[in-house]
């Protein structure tokens, strides 16, 4: 077990360092358990949807993800399944999402620089997904997707085929996110803390455009304010350093996750 607290002796703490593949491995298995149990604070568990993927540290073309029908709050590092990239569970016991598959699959593929990929169907990203609109800069918090999230601008019932998810990744490029219209939101990063940081930032940003718009016209931040947070607050480190106060938490109170 890897413990990282947000402050070491006066200085922020720095995503990890391993000497070997199963060190690793085993830290990106329990950054996966321990985000599932996060998400499942944020009440992002809705029915059988959702999924977090870690692409393996040696398997590159395989990736750890939660096994479809367990509840987010229960995931432990032994219940996560590696799939490789024809779908196969080759460890682990399943069963698998198909949807997560056919997902993550293409998204791994087109971006080798992403380590992990987060969706789920939490309320207010699925919500603003129906209006078929990227966010805008209206907050600092929202302004970290500035010109850094797309819009998959297209819905075809639920994502079953590996061509569905190739078109995913097409729109996701090389951003950071993507609102699904009709969906959700999905996030990627070059760690599994990053991913889950920035769905839950994401889906705090579709909140309060929501409530904004709701009660007005919101003024936008002005475009070299919000490109200057997004290249300041936007970083891959950002997004690791976010989560790690959620970590801690997580990992205090709910133990059994590293089973």
């Amino acid at each position: 077990m890897v413990q990282t607290s947000l402050v070491r002796k006066g200085k922020l703490a720095q995503p990890p360092t391993f000497t070997s593949i199963e060190a690793e491995r085993r830290d990106r298995q329990e950054r996966l358990a321990a985000a599932l149990r996060v998400f499942a604070r944020f009440g992002f568990a809705q029915g059988l949807a959702g999924h977090i993927t870690a692409r393996d540290p040696e398997l590159t073309d395989h990736f750890w993800v939660n096994p479809f029908g367990t509840h987010f709050s229960r995931i432990r590092v032994s219940d996560l399944i590696l799939v490789n990239s024809k779908g196969d569970i080759v460890q682990g016991e399943g069963p698998l999402n198909q949807a997560a598959f056919a997902i993550h699959s293409q998204i791994h593929e087109a971006r080798p620089d992403v380590i992990a990929a987060a969706h789920a169907h939490s309320f207010y990203g699925k919500t603003w997904s129906t209006l078929g609109r990227s966010l805008d800069p209206i907050t600092q918090d929202s302004a970290v997707f500035y010109q850094d999230h797309a819009l998959f601008d297209d819905f075809t019932g639920i994502v079953l085929e590996t061509s569905e998810g190739k078109r995913i990744a097409q729109a996701l490029d090389q951003n950071k996110a993507v609102i699904l219209r009709n969906h959700g939101l999905l996030t990627v990063g070059h760690s599994v803390d990053e991913a889950a940081w920035w769905f839950i930032r994401l889906e705090d940003a579709a909140h309060s455009q929501l409530l904004a718009e709701a009660a007005g016209k919101p003024i936008l931040i002005d475009h070299d304010i919000a490109l200057g947070i997004q290249q300041r607050g936007g970083t891959h480190e950002a997004g690791w350093r976010g989560f790690q106060y959620l970590w801690d938490d997580i990992t205090r109170d709910q133990p059994d996750l590293f089973d």
